[in-house]
């Protein structure tokens, strides 16, 4: 699997995790260049506390484009040091 935004491949990896129609790609996998520190945070009830990236591709930005849970509650512990995307990054086989 394949996320690419503004042209750019931000993650590769065979190693997806798919939760809830979305692909949870392994941190080592991602092309963390593209990615800054969102000051974005939102809870969900059965993951945890999830929190955001920015995606900054030659000057363009897609504000908490990508989300990770830190410490996701145990439901949800395959998610750690996994990240997820959205807001028009294009996942593709």
């Amino acid at each position: 699997m394949k996320a690419i935004w503004n042209g750019k491949v931000i993650a590769e990896s065979n190693e997806t995790i798919k939760v809830e129609n979305n692909h949870y790609f392994p941190e080592s996998s991602v092309n963390k260049q593209y990615l800054a520190n969102s000051q974005t945070h939102t809870v969900c009830p059965w993951k945890g506390d999830a929190s955001y990236f920015n995606i900054k591709i030659d000057g363009e930005v897609n504000k908490d484009a990508a989300w990770y849970y830190p410490d996701p509650k145990p439901a949800a512990k395959d998610l750690k040091n996994y990240i997820a995307f959205w807001k028009g990054v294009e996942i593709t086989e």
